[in-house]
């Protein structure tokens, strides 16, 4: 990429999130469907307002460091409400505004622009403008645009190449050209902006009475080179009643799959040596004849806590310590087959089934190989699912290491889940 602009890696990136139209072509839909004053922006969209899958996009991109939500002067309050409940329940993990937008688009992101924080140590340096009619655009989009401002561009936009052919036409309806669509984008948002000569595009056009679409016509307009990063075909934007089915659409709105890593360790103890919490060799609630004895607060079955860790990291609630801490005598010498059902059942509680498990044992003593059967068919069974569906494995570390020095063992569990 190439630029006459200074790189920026230092950039303070904020983003502006436009809810503040009035969604005229969907109006007579969305009152038949929610009645009158009813807003695409406010449509309920994976449990919340259709704007707050944007933001919650725009949060989890690391240069983004605040937002500011664009709503009409009368919602104001009443969003500004909104947003606190919302994050509340679902951390943005930034700082956010709320701010009145125009008349039009380009007087919502005026206004958007003004709230920016300009001063200071944490003043905004560069902006990304988003429509939350678009909540489609993904992580890795923003990424795009974020990283071409880092690299020096004044102005970077998402953009598709156009496959239909396209007709410019005068008042009659009557074909006047055909542009080669070689040199055609359709574009999108986000689009990223240095701030300075954004506000100084959005000045002039306020005392010229110009009238754009977007930003990057404003910074075109103004002189400034406008960069195309890659589009995504599925950064449609809510416009038609027909663009109401993608909202309901069984690929969209749903959870995604997530998958869960679990790793534990436990001492073994020397044969000769004796220890109260000293226990038989279990793993995957299997009793393995011949192997040492392991040192644990419950029964030391390592293979399934870190099945149980695994499970806590798909639900999302913490870990083995946290939920079984081995100072509670409750669960003193307790079978881990009770610490993977609760695991399982808070998986449940999120929304979430497990559909694979893959596990991998690390002892150098015993050998494992004649019992991995039997402890894949009681972790299946565990959670319940069929008996292919779980996969143990047994290795050494070649006699390196705690494990290699038969002082330990330890295993690492993955399970992989859907939404329920």
């Amino acid at each position: 990429m190439t630029s006459t602009t200074p790189n920026h890696p230092d950039q303070r990136l904020w983003a502006v999130l436009l809810a503040a139209g009035s969604g005229s072509r969907l109006a007579p839909s969305l009152t038949a469907a929610h009645g009158p004053g009813a807003r695409k922006q406010y449509i309920e969209f994976d449990g919340a307002p259709l704007f707050w899958r944007s933001a919650r996009t725009l949060a989890c991109v690391q240069p983004v460091q605040g937002l500011v939500f664009v709503f009409p002067p009368a919602d104001c309050e009443r969003m500004a409400a909104q947003v606190a409940e919302l994050d509340a329940a679902e951390p943005l993990g930034l700082p956010w505004l709320v701010c009145a937008g125009g008349a039009r688009r380009q007087d919502s992101v005026r206004l958007g622009l003004a709230a920016l924080p300009t001063s200071g140590q944490d003043a905004c340096t560069a902006v990304l403008v988003h429509d939350s009619a678009r909540p489609f655009a993904t992580a890795a989009l923003v990424r795009r645009v974020a990283q071409a401002l880092a690299q020096g561009e004044l102005a970077a936009i998402p953009g598709l190449a156009v496959t239909d052919t396209i007709k410019t036409v005068g008042p009659d309806e009557i074909v006047v050209g055909t542009p080669e669509r070689a040199g055609l984008r359709a574009v999108q948002t986000p689009q990223g902006f240095r701030l300075a000569p954004l506000l100084a595009a959005h000045q002039r056009a306020q005392a010229e009475a110009w009238e754009v679409t977007d930003d990057a016509a404003l910074m075109e307009r103004a002189g400034h080179p406008v960069r195309i990063v890659p589009g995504e075909e599925a950064n449609v934007k809510i416009t038609t009643p027909a663009d109401l089915d993608l909202l309901s659409s069984p690929m969209n709105g749903t959870k995604s799959p997530r998958t869960g890593w679990g790793y534990d360790v436990h001492r073994t103890l020397p044969s000769g040596e004796d220890h109260p919490q000293a226990r038989p060799f279990i793993l995957g609630g299997v009793v393995i004849p011949g192997g040492p004895r392991v040192l644990a607060h419950s029964d030391g079955d390592v293979l399934l806590h870190a099945l149980t860790d695994a499970l806590l990291g798909i639900a999302c609630t913490g870990d083995i310590g946290q939920l079984f801490p081995d100072t509670d005598q409750t669960f003193a010498n307790m079978p881990s087959a009770v610490f993977v059902t609760e695991a399982l059942r808070l998986v449940r509680a999120a929304g979430y089934r497990p559909v694979h498990a893959d596990l991998t044992v690390i002892a150098q003593v015993p050998k494992l190989g004649p019992h991995k059967t039997r402890m894949a068919a009681q972790i299946a069974q565990l959670l319940e699912l069929p008996g292919d569906c779980v996969n143990v494995k047994a290795t050494t570390e070649e006699g390196l290491g705690f494990t290699g020095e038969k002082r330990g063992l330890k295993a690492v569990a993955v399970v992989t889940a859907l939404p329920d």
